[in-house]
């Protein structure tokens, strides 16, 4: 079995009267990607703080790279070892980006040699090196958050805890980020995330963990998930009249595994998804109907009733 690098028993946290983790057990294996999912308010970002050591843990058992978070000397050991990419942009506005990524080289203690070769890595990596010497106010979001990978980089460290790292940027700066992540998994990496975007846990998650209300309501691989919680496709019905609606939540000449209504939208779940879409289309030709694949987010549905957004 492989070694996990990071495993917690029990894991709790209050803030007063609110139990933002409640009790959760999980494992993160060395060089994979591992996904906290879940509407905001599930306690994932409070996991994860707690997991770089920017939180301490209420109850329970967490264990990081062999080292029992709580005992003597143990948080110090495991923060050499971890590279953090906040959700927050925190870089120094009018450092450049090279002079953003000295100060914590420093803050790592390698030599000027070292972090000049370390830099000039992460520069290349990044696709940073044309805009070295530009300060971080002048930069774009997704520059800005390359810039921050990098930055969690430095220490060359066995696991990058990365918190909703694409929150914000266009669809070319998140692929662009996907790349670079999945890069650092080919070098035995351990990446750990939370993410609002299905299609991104999707992409980079080999595992992952779907919170609601400080829990873990599911966990396995996303395709497993997906095909054990929902039917594999999905046909939406959209309109602003609620009669319509309501006489699209009917029986058609399609198997319908599972439907629900959700606002201005009625979601048919089934195996024949052409099929589907053509009797909708067929019967409701003023409606505006899509077909999909299911996914992460259908897998919380069905496990909540609500989104993941809600």
């Amino acid at each position: 079995m492989p070694h996990n690098v990071i495993e917690a028993r029990g894991l709790t946290k209050h803030f007063g009267d609110l139990e933002a983790v409640a009790g959760i057990d999980f494992g993160v294996r060395r060089g994979e990607c591992f996904g906290f999912l879940g509407p905001n308010g599930a306690g994932k970002s409070t996991t994860m703080r707690m997991i770089y050591r920017a939180t301490p843990i209420g109850s329970g058992s967490l264990r990081i790279l062999d080292h029992e978070v709580g005992q003597a000397g143990s948080d110090r050991k495991i923060k050499r070892r971890l590279g953090v990419v906040p959700q927050e942009d925190n870089l120094d506005q009018e450092l450049t980006v090279r002079e953003n990524l000295e100060v914590f080289a420093r803050f790592h203690r390698l030599s000027r040699r070292a972090a000049d070769q370390r830099i000039a890595e992460l520069l290349e990596f990044g696709g940073l090196l044309e805009k070295a010497d530009v300060r971080a106010i002048a930069l774009s979001g997704g520059l800005r958050r390359r810039t921050l990978i990098a930055r969690g980089l430095i220490g060359t460290p066995d696991i990058v805890v990365l918190d909703e790292p694409t929150t914000g940027l266009d669809p070319q700066a998140r692929h662009r980020l996907w790349d670079q992540l999945i890069e650092l998994k080919r070098h035995d990496t351990t990446l750990v995330l939370t993410t609002h975007y299905m299609d991104e846990a999707e992409k980079l998650c080999d595992r992952l963990v779907i919170m609601d209300r400080g829990k873990i309501v599911a966990e396995g691989k996303p395709a497993d998930l997906i095909r054990s919680y929902s039917a594999p496709f999905v046909v939406e019905v959209r309109s602003e009249s609620d009669e319509e609606l309501q006489a699209a939540e009917r029986q058609f000449s399609v198997t319908i595994a599972q439907q629900r209504r959700l606002g201005d939208r009625v979601l048919l779940y089934t195996g024949d998804g052409e099929g589907l879409i053509a009797d909708v289309v067929h019967h409701f030709p003023r409606c505006e109907a899509t077909l999909r694949r299911a996914t992460l987010e259908d897998v919380f549905l069905e496990i909540s009733g609500r989104s993941l957004h809600d």
